[in-house]
């Protein structure tokens, strides 16, 4: 009985020390939960860069969209994970018009819709919050990386609306942009680092022409990393806002925050690595 209970103590201790998960700001010093929330109220505009597959990540949204909300409900939602023109079938659930199984079989959502974005939507219908559709419609993101930003100029006015005003400002010396140039040139795309700009520029721009008060987005890591990409075209079209960014990465090693990964964003979430993904 002795030797049982002696296990069962080791075993416990042992499983303490199983951490999924640890927080850091920008510098690598270990911060918690509070002070993530304490500055999201503190700011006007939240990017929470995720990993698509962690489920943590995904977790740590949900909670912080609540905790927010609970201090202040004006408050929108956006995500890179719907594309503006399925706008009209989000607002058509949001007001009742349509049931949710109608826009699952209208809007382009993601795979893992139903795991990881659904309860956003599902937050906002329930609480009559803005929910805004921020990414440009991804044919027209290949038309670019494909042709260049001319083929944009020439597509029709309704076309247009899609996407932020052209011509945009592009920077091919920012270092997430100058990483991903050329990649896509044996693959017929050319410009395919312009086209992510437009993805972050028309991010950007949905944010901005829908703020109020306090705006929630989900994106991808890379579309707000190093205070580039969505938060330097925020940045140009209002200098004075007050952003907050997350970044979700993973490591094999949580103890301390990597090197590589200090400066990423406001806040650092650092997963381990043998966390299971969700696809």
């Amino acid at each position: 009985m002795i030797k049982i209970t002696l296990l069962l103590t080791i075993l416990i201790m042992n499983m303490s020390a199983f951490e999924g998960f640890k927080i850091f700001n920008k510098n690598g010093k270990e911060k918690d939960t509070e002070d993530i929330l304490d500055d999201a109220l503190d700011s006007q505009i939240i990017l929470f860069g995720e990993l698509h597959n962690n489920p943590i990540a995904h977790y740590f949204q949900i909670k912080l969209l609540k905790g927010i909300y609970a201090e202040d409900s004006v408050i929108s939602i956006g995500a890179e994970m719907f594309e503006s023109d399925d706008q009209i079938v989000i607002d058509e659930f949001l007001s009742g018009k349509i049931r949710m199984k109608d826009l699952e079989k209208e809007a382009k959502i993601w795979n893992n819709f139903n795991t990881d974005y659904k309860y956003f939507l599902e937050f906002s219908e329930k609480n009559h919050l803005n929910f805004v559709a921020t990414n440009i419609p991804r044919r027209y993101a290949s038309l670019l990386a494909r042709e260049g930003v001319q083929s944009l100029e020439n597509l029709n006015d309704q076309a247009k609306k899609y996407f932020c005003p052209l011509p945009f400002e592009y920077d091919e010396e920012l270092p997430g942009y100058k990483a991903m140039a050329g990649m896509g040139a044996g693959h017929g795309m050319p410009h395919i680092a312009q086209s992510q700009a437009i993805k972050d520029a028309t991010m950007a721009y949905f944010i901005h022409t829908n703020f109020n008060n306090r705006f929630y987005h989900l994106n991808g890591a890379y579309h707000s990393n190093n205070y580039e990409a969505i938060n330097w075209y925020l940045k140009k079209l209002n200098p004075d806002y007050k952003i907050l960014t997350i970044s979700v990465v993973e490591q094999d090693d949580i103890e301390d925050l990597a090197e590589e990964n200090k400066g990423l964003a406001d806040y650092i979430i650092v997963v381990d690595s043998d966390m299971p993904k969700s696809y």
